[in-house]
């Protein structure tokens, strides 16, 4: 018997697939019939232990004996064309299908929820909870999606004609999709990427959220207008802020994206008012309407401000309503209250940008500001905190010297014009990346206290830290303790409603840690830092920097945030989204209902039911612990061998993601001319290895800790923890997910270079045996048994990229063996990365 996604997925790629045959373009024919001869000289070609070149070459022997060079590389190219876009038909096929091949109502849905909670006598809990619980999506630029926004557009219309099996349109879909290009001639500006993910504000996060939350309150029988939680669901929004993940935003770009953002919301609201204003047609209540409507058109398009705050606007609205229920009886109450309920949740600002720094950067300005003051930096930490504390005024920017110091301070001062213009909620956090001290912190706390504050009577500002590495999570707690009695800071709190913010990064974590050792140290970071923070009367928010793939936190996200138990405070949920994981997960209306439904659930839930799966015991915790601590073992001196950075830099395509025109970031932070390990930043580094087919951070270590256990005759005890432990499962199964995106046969042939054979042997030995390690603990004869849609999704998706695999292994293995930077497989290996990732859909 086929299952809903056989049919409704694979079987309708096979279909609507053979439509590219009969494409009226030049080599689309005689490209659609060799790529099927390509994919199975390589799949055989590798089942017999050939390398990538034998493939190849092998087959333009057979193929094309006696064709040119040139003629045999246009052909690859045209095939890496053709592949990119059968992943864009089976993307669109598959988000067609979202409602069949998952249950919306089904577990982890607000009904089911809702359903349950009436069932164990937990409504009024439930209610009580929803007041002062939310879930935060942070848009994040980071660029791990390919498609330009022309090819987004089309692969939303082409979703909507497979929903309809509109053949016609399909084919003509897919002829435009022949001739539109995949590639950005040019990197994007920073405001070109904010643009590109308002464009998912407007057109999915404003219908979806606000669907959610009427229909939830609608099920719970409480009023729209007076709902007291309106933040219930948020989006967060990095671009524009941004500055560590991108060093060219500047105060103007802040400036002009926070501006679009109003603008955009505005639109939201005309739209909907024009549509409530032909129901709301009575007297007393049209003339409000109307000066409502006119309104927003002046401010919109006439730059004339009639509303210069959300609560202008609701106050209108309200005389609207007022005067619907005295003279109207209440007609059509309902969908003003809706539309009320909008402009409560969104206000002027339609979502919250952050803005974001190095704390290295941060110490470079206070150098230059010491300098200008006539001071140097004091010896012990103690000392130099009473010194940035005692500093009274900050000098004019034009004192300083350093154009990038003058940036930072009108960056700040950018803060108070937006919070003026767009309301207090629209940028109200300053993050602070690598984190390490106390120091770090009060530098921009004293820095945004004398700029935003100086009548001393509070800024409307969050100062968050961001602790990455496995040592800066562990002294994390200590940190906040200190600022917790730390009188000054204290009294910002109190301003703040005793609510502090504090960030976890999952991708620089992995990145320093591996895999087990990130993730266990920051549950064991947010448990201390829960304790230490009720411990001061304090209220912790944790902001989890997840990035798509499980080796940068990503995965199935509702298990972990189900799984976090009592240790941690549950006040919100809050995590980045990023690249692919937008478009798949929240692009269109039906998968971002469903996913935002998951979250939230998840950490309701976790509130709701307090059971043993979601609390860990201090057996199960000793056990993790001990886990992680050879995994990092392992993964440190795999970490620490002489060929990992030389192999990153010289045999995979890390080089090449500077050139793909996706961000407009820089590959690494830093300005040194060699590649230093520190100096990578996450998504190039876990891209890289996902590239290779070998996903190193999502499993690195967890073959080795669980081996050695097994030696120990332990094998039962890590059965009955991933039994009885959601949080263990959700670590395994995630790391399931990036072994079956592997395929080491792609690389094999490093196995006789000279360089690099032993630290190949090094990666293939781990992957099996944490195939092996895993499929026992877990009592699976494959991997992923219990995701079958997952697994079927995974393994349709590398075998249209396997030719892709092919071509990129191809060229680097050629280049290795002739040493030679050839233009031509250069640009072949930058031109299969495309495929590779978007296939991917979440990049590992």
């Amino acid at each position: 018997m086929q299952t809903p996604y056989e049919t409704e997925v694979a079987k309708r790629f096979t279909i609507y697939n053979s439509l590219f045959l009969d494409l009226p373009f030049d080599h689309i024919f005689r490209t659609g019939t060799m790529l099927p001869l390509l994919a199975t000289s390589c799949t055989k070609g590798f089942e017999e232990g050939k390398s990538p070149r034998a493939i190849i070459e092998g087959f333009f022997k057979d193929m094309m004996p006696n064709n040119s060079e040139k003629e045999r590389s246009d052909l690859l190219f045209q095939m890496i064309q053709y592949v990119e876009r059968q992943v864009v038909l089976f993307d669109s096929i598959e988000d067609a299908a979202y409602e069949k091949i998952n249950d919306l109502g089904g577990k982890g849905s607000i009904k089911a929820l809702i359903t349950r909670a009436e069932g164990d006598r937990k409504k009024e809990a439930l209610i009580e909870k929803l007041k002062t619980f939310s879930v935060r999506l942070t848009l994040t630029a980071h660029p791990t999606q390919f498609y330009p926004g022309n090819v987004l557009g089309i692969i939303t219309d082409l979703e909507d004609a497979i929903r309809h099996d509109d053949i016609g349109r399909i084919n003509l879909l897919l002829q435009q999709l022949g001739k539109t290009g995949f590639i950005n001639r040019e990197k994007p500006s920073p405001f070109d990427e904010a643009v590109s993910l308002i464009w998912y504000l407007e057109n999915v996060f404003y219908q979806s959220i606000s669907d959610i939350m009427i229909r939830l309150l609608k099920s719970l029988e409480q009023p729209l207008h007076t709902w007291e939680n309106p933040g219930l669901l948020k989006i967060g929004f990095w671009p524009g802020g941004d500055r560590d993940g991108n060093p060219f935003v500047t105060h103007e770009t802040t400036l002009k994206v926070a501006e679009r953002l109003k603008k955009w919301i505005l639109r939201c609201y005309y739209r909907d008012l024009r549509k409530l204003r032909r129901r709301l047609t009575f007297k007393h209540v049209e003339e409000v309407m109307l000066r409502v409507e006119r309104g927003i058109f002046v401010t919109l398009f006439e730059e004339k401000p009639i509303y210069n705050s959300a609560e202008e606007l609701l106050g209108e609205l309200l005389t609207a309503r007022e005067a619907l229920i005295k003279y109207h009886d209440g007609l059509f109450l309902e969908l003003l209250d809706e539309f009320i309920l909008k402009v409560r949740i969104f206000g002027f600002h339609f979502s919250y940008m952050d803005m974001r720094q190095d704390s290295r950067k941060h110490d470079g300005l206070w150098d230059e500001l010491l300098q200008i003051e006539g001071q140097s930096w004091e010896e012990d930490e103690k000392a130099q905190i009473d010194q940035i504390l005692s500093l009274k005024s900050l000098p004019k920017v034009e004192k300083f010297k350093d154009e990038f110091h003058q940036e930072m301070l009108r960056s700040i001062q950018s803060i108070g014009t937006i919070q003026d213009r767009n309301g207090p909620d629209a940028l109200h956090r300053y993050i602070i990346s690598n984190c390490q001290s106390v120091k770090h912190l009060l530098e921009v706390f004293q820095l945004t206290k004398l700029s935003l504050d100086s009548d001393d009577k509070g800024m409307n500002l969050d100062i968050v830290p961001l602790f990455e590495t496995v040592d800066d999570l562990a002294a994390a707690p200590e940190i906040m303790s200190f600022l917790y009695k730390l009188p000054v800071y204290q009294k910002h709190l109190q301003h703040r409603g005793n609510k502090q913010t504090i960030m976890l990064g999952f991708s620089d974590g992995t990145k320093d840690g591996g895999y087990l050792k990130a993730n266990w140290s920051i549950l064991r970071a947010k448990e201390e830092m829960t304790r230490v923070s009720r411990e001061n009367g304090i209220e912790v928010v944790f902001f989890d920097g997840r990035g798509g793939p499980p080796a940068r936190g990503g995965g199935n996200m509702h298990n972990f945030y189900a799984s976090l138990g009592d240790r941690v405070e549950n006040a919100e949920i809050q995590v980045t989204i990023q690249g692919q994981t937008i478009s798949a997960n929240y692009g269109k209306q039906a998968s971002c209902v469903y996913n935002f439904e998951q979250l939230l659930s998840a950490g309701l839930e976790n509130h709701l039911y307090s059971d043993e799966e979601r609390n860990l015991s201090e057996s199960q915790r000793v056990l993790i612990s001990e886990l992680a601590d050879r995994g990092y073992e392992a993964y440190k001196e795999f970490k620490n061998h002489p060929k990992f950075v030389p192999y990153l830099e010289h045999v995979t395509p890390l080089k090449f993601f500077g050139m793909t025109n996706i961000g407009s970031r820089p590959l690494k932070r830093g300005k040194s001319d060699g590649l230093k390990f520190e100096d990578l930043r996450a998504i190039p580094f876990v891209g890289s290895w996902a590239q290779m087919k070998q996903n190193i951070p999502g499993f690195y270590g967890v073959g080795a800790a669980i081996s050695e256990l097994e030696e120990q005759g332990r094998i039962a005890e890590l059965r009955d923890l991933y039994q009885r432990s959601l949080f263990f499962r959700t670590l395994l199964g995630n790391s399931m997910q990036s072994l079956n995106k592997c395929f080491y046969p792609a690389t094999a042939y490093l196995k006789e270079n000279k360089d690099y054979g032993e630290f190949w042997e090094l990666m293939y030995e781990e992957y099996q045996r944490s195939i092996a390690a895993i499929k026992q603990v877990a009592e699976m004869e494959e991997l992923m048994r219990d995701n079958p849609v997952s697994r079927t999704s995974i393994s349709i998706r590398e075998r249209i990229v396997l030719p892709l695999i092919t071509i990129q292994q191809y060229a680097i293995q050629t280049m290795l063996e002739e040493s030679k930077d050839d233009k031509t497989l250069q640009k072949l290996i930058l031109r299969s990365m495309f495929g590779i990732i978007n296939a991917a859909r979440n990049a590992a």
